[in-house]
C-alpha cells in the first residue's frame, strides 16, 4: 500500500424522488440512501463499508463504479473528477474500477460460454488482440479454475464456481480498484473461506486496492484495513479496522459487533453483553432530526434531537491535547463517545 490516493470521495448524495398516495392526494418524496458521505481509498488499501440492510452501501458501490449518477456531492479519481462523465468518457474509468457482484448466478449471462464472458472486456478495451484465448486460460488458473474449461456455460459450475469467474472477469481489463458488493454472502460458510482467501491472494500479488461491502464483521475484520460504518445514509464512524474492532467509539458500532460471534466464548471466556437495540430503522423518506441513530441509542439526550453530531475525531472535544495525536485517522458522529480512559485522563492533566 502506498500513500498515493486512488480515489476520494466528497460528500457523496444519492436522493431517489417517487411519488406516493396520501389520502386523496399525490405527494412528492425522496428517499435519502445515500446522504453526505466522505472517504478516500490509497492504492493497494481496503476499505470495508459495514452496516445494516438499507443503510446505503449497495447504493455507494453503484455510484462509485458510476453505474448510478449521484444527486450530490464528487467522486475523484487518481486526482479526475469522475462525477458526471457522460458515458462515452467513461471508457477508461471502467477499466480501472471494477465490481464483483453479490449474486454469481444472475450476475452471468447463462447463454454465453466461460470464454465469452471473459473475452468480451478484453475485446471492447482492445487488449490482448490476438491472444484473448490465451488470457483467458490465464485468467481461469489465475481464479483456481481448469483453463481447459473454457467452453462450459455457468449452468455447469457451482456457486463457488461462478463467483470465481466473476472474479476473473474484473481481474480481465487490470483494473486498479475493485468494488466487491457482499461476493461471498450467497455461498456456503466453507466455500466463502476459500473464496476469500483467493480475493485475499489477489490482492497482494496484484496490489489492488479494494471497497468491500459486507454484513459480516468477522470477514471484515479478516480483509479490511480500514472500516466504514453506516446507518441510515450516514457514515457514523470510519478509521483503522484494529480501533474499530477493539476500541468502538460510536454507540452504533458497539452494538453490530456486539451482536457478531465472538470467538472467544469457544475459548471459554465469558461473551460480552450484548446490546439489544430498540425499535427499528427509521425510514430514509423521513430520517430523524439530530443525529439519526437517536431514536434507537440508549445515550440519547436532548441534544442529539436539535443538533446533527459531524463526524470529526474524538479528539476534536478535546482542543489542549488534539495536537499530540494524530487526528482524522479515526472519527465518528456521536455527541457522546466512548472515548478511551487515558485520552481523558490525559486531558485532565493537561487543563
Amino acid at each position: 500500500m502506498t500513500d498515493h490516493t486512488l480515489l476520494k470521495v466528497t460528500d457523496l448524495q444519492r436522493h431517489f424522488p417517487f411519488r406516493e398516495v396520501q389520502g386523496l392526494k399525490m405527494v412528492r418524496a425522496t428517499v435519502r440512501a445515500v446522504d453526505g458521505i466522505s472517504f478516500t481509498v490509497k492504492e493497494g488499501q481496503t476499505l470495508g463499508l459495514v452496516g445494516e440492510s438499507g443503510c446505503g452501501k449497495s447504493t455507494t458501490s453503484r455510484l462509485v463504479t458510476r453505474l448510478d449518477e449521484p444527486t450530490g456531492g464528487t467522486i475523484e479519481f487518481e486526482g479526475r473528477d469522475i462525477t458526471h462523465l457522460k458515458e462515452h468518457e467513461l471508457r477508461g474509468i471502467r477499466r480501472d474500477v471494477q465490481m464483483i457482484f453479490q449474486d454469481p448466478y444472475s450476475s452471468l449471462n447463462p447463454r454465453h460460454t466461460v470464454g465469452s464472458i471473459l473475452t468480451t472486456p478484453l475485446r471492447v478495451h482492445g487488449l490482448h488482440k490476438g491472444k484473448e484465448k490465451a488470457r483467458v486460460q490465464e485468467l481461469l488458473e489465475l481464479v483456481g479454475l481448469n483453463p481447459e474449461h473454457i467452453n462450459r456455460y455457468p449452468s455447469e459450475f457451482s456457486g463457488g464456481q461462478r463467483q470465481r469467474i466473476g472474479i476473473a472477469r474484473a481481474l480481465a481489463v487490470e483494473p486498479k480498484l475493485i468494488i466487491a458488493d457482499e461476493p461471498v454472502s450467497a455461498l456456503d460458510v466453507s466455500i466463502q473461506a476459500q473464496v476469500m482467501n483467493l480475493l485475499a491472494k489477489l490482492r497482494n500479488e496484484l496490489d489492488l486496492a479494494f471497497i468491500f461491502v459486507a454484513h459480516d464483521l468477522g470477514v471484515v475484520r479478516h480483509f479490511c484495513d480500514q472500516v466504514a460504518v453506516m446507518y441510515l445514509g450516514k457514515i457514523v464512524e470510519y478509521g483503522d479496522k484494529k480501533k474499530i474492532y477493539e476500541e468502538p467509539e460510536h454507540p452504533y458500532t458497539q452494538a453490530l459487533l456486539s451482536a457478531a460471534p465472538d470467538i472467544n466464548v469457544a475459548r471459554g471466556i465469558a461473551p460480552k453483553e450484548r446490546i439489544r437495540l430498540v425499535g427499528d430503522v427509521p425510514s430514509p423518506i423521513d430520517p430523524p432530526s439530530g443525529c439519526r441513530f437517536r431514536t434507537r441509542c440508549w445515550k440519547a439526550q436532548d441534544v442529539c434531537a436539535q443538533v446533527e453530531p459531524p463526524l470529526v475525531p474524538s479528539e476534536a472535544a478535546l482542543a489542549p491535547v488534539r495536537s499530540k495525536r494524530e487526528s482524522g485517522k479515526h472519527i465518528q458522529a456521536c455527541h457522546f463517545p466512548e472515548i478511551k480512559t487515558d485520552l481523558v485522563a490525559e486531558v485532565e492533566h493537561t487543563a
